[in-house]
C-alpha cells in the first residue's frame, strides 16, 4: 500500500503541470485579457491611469481627456504589458508562474490590493464553513435515510419520502435560498435568522458560547438551502448500494445461520454498500467546498472562495485565477487519495496496489 500511495503522490506533479498547461493555453486564446480591459478603460474613462501615474508621461492631452480617439501612446501600451507581466512571451510567463508555485509563491492580484495566498486565506473561513458543514449534514441526513428506505422498501415510508426528495431535488438551491430569505429573514413575514454575513457586527464582544451561537445562526438558512439540493442523489445512492446488496447470496446465508437482521446489515452489508458512497465522498467535498455555493455565496452576502473565482475569472485576474486552480486541484488529487485508502480501511480485500500490477 506504501508503495502505490508513493506512486499516486508522484503522479500529482505530472498532473498539476497539465492541469495548468491546458488551462493556461485557453486563457491565451480568450479575449478581454487585463491589458485589454486596461486600454478600454483609458480610452473610455477619465482617471483610469492612476494605476501607472509616475511611470507614464505626456499620454493626457489639454483638457484632462486621454487620446483615445487618436489611439493609445504606443508606450502607454508597452507600460501596461510590463506592468502585467505580458512584455514576455507565453513560453516564459508560463515557466515563471510554475517556478513560483514550486515555493507556493502565487503573486499578486492584478485588480486588489493583496496577494493571492492573502485573498485566499481571508476567504476560506466562509468556504470552509459551507462546504465542510454542507457536506457533513448531507452524510449524516442522507445515509441513515437511504438505508431505512431500503430496509423498508416498498413501504408508505419509502413513498412518501421519496416524493418528499424529488421535491427537494426538483427545487433550485438559489431559489430555495430566496424563498427562505422572504420567509425567514425579514423578507415578508418572520425575521428570525440574519440575512447576511457570517458572524454579526458585535461578534467579537460576544462569549465564547455567544460567538458559538452567532455562528451557527448566521448558517443556518445557506446551509438549509445547500443541503436540501444535494441530499436526494446521495440518499437513493444508498438506498440502492443496500438494496442490491440485500439481495445478494451471502445475505441469504447470513440469515440461514440465525444472525439478527441488525447484525446482517451493518455486520456484513454495510461495509460493501458503503464503498460505492465512500468513493464519491472527496468530489462531493470539493465540490460543495469551492464551486457549489457560488449562488449562495451571492444571495447571503457572503465573501467566499465561490465569489472570488467568479469575480477573477470576469475581471480576468490572471493570478487569482491559476492560484486559486493550483491550490484546489492539488488539495482534490490529495482528497481523492484519501478516499483510495479509505476504501481499503472500510474493505481490506481490496488492495490497489496488486490491482495496479
Amino acid at each position: 500500500m506504501l508503495a502505490y500511495i508513493i506512486r499516486r503522490l508522484l503522479l500529482i506533479i505530472p498532473t498539476l503541470f497539465g492541469i495548468l498547461l491546458i488551462n493556461f493555453l485557453i486563457i491565451q486564446a480568450a479575449p478581454g485579457g487585463p491589458v485589454e480591459q486596461m486600454i478600454a478603460q483609458l480610452e473610455g474613462f477619465e482617471g483610469a491611469t492612476s494605476r501607472i501615474s509616475g511611470s507614464i508621461h505626456g499620454e493626457v492631452a489639454s483638457g484632462g481627456s486621454y487620446r483615445g480617439a487618436q489611439g493609445l501612446d504606443p508606450d502607454i501600451i508597452a507600460e501596461i504589458e510590463r506592468m502585467y507581466g505580458f512584455d514576455k512571451p507565453a513560453h516564459e510567463r508560463f515557466w515563471l508562474m510554475i517556478k513560483g508555485y514550486l515555493t507556493f509563491d502565487f503573486g499578486d492580484s492584478f485588480f486588489r490590493d493583496a496577494s493571492v495566498i492573502d485573498l485566499i486565506i481571508e476567504k476560506m473561513p466562509v468556504s470552509i464553513s459551507l462546504g465542510l458543514w454542507t457536506t457533513l449534514i448531507t452524510y449524516l441526513i442522507s445515509i441513515p435515510l437511504g438505508i431505512r428506505k431500503a430496509v423498508h422498501h416498498g413501504s408508505s415510508f419509502d413513498v412518501w419520502t421519496s416524493s418528499l426528495i424529488i421535491v427537494g431535488y426538483a427545487i433550485p438551491g438559489f431559489l430555495l435560498a430566496i424563498l427562505l430569505i422572504v420567509l425567514f429573514a425579514g423578507g415578508s413575514y418572520w425575521d428570525w435568522f440574519p440575512l447576511r454575513g457570517l458572524t454579526s457586527n458585535n461578534w467579537e464582544e460576544l462569549s465564547t458560547w455567544g460567538k458559538i451561537k452567532d455562528y451557527v445562526w448566521h448558517l443556518v438558512l445557506p446551509i438549509t438551502a445547500m443541503v436540501i439540493g444535494s441530499f436526494a442523489t446521495l440518499t437513493m445512492l444508498t438506498k440502492n448500494c443496500f438494496l442490491d446488496e440485500i439481495g445478494k447470496q451471502y445475505v441469504v446465508t447470513a440469515r440461514a445461520k440465525g444472525l439478527s437482521p441488525s447484525r446482517v446489515l451493518y455486520g456484513h452489508v454495510f461495509r460493501n454498500a458503503m464503498l460505492l458512497i465512500i468513493a464519491g465522498f472527496p468530489s462531493a467535498l470539493i465540490s460543495v467546498f469551492f464551486t457549489g455555493a457560488l449562488l449562495i455565496e451571492v444571495i447571503f452576502s457572503l465573501d467566499g472562495l465561490g465569489l472570488l473565482g467568479f469575480e477573477a475569472a470576469i475581471n480576468r485576474d490572471y493570478p487569482v485565477m491559476f492560484g486559486t486552480l493550483f491550490i484546489f486541484t492539488l488539495l482534490g488529487l490529495v482528497v481523492k487519495l484519501i478516499g483510495d485508502i479509505t476504501y481499503t480501511l472500510v474493505d481490506p480485500r481490496i488492495d490497489f496496489e496488486n490491482r495496479e500490477g
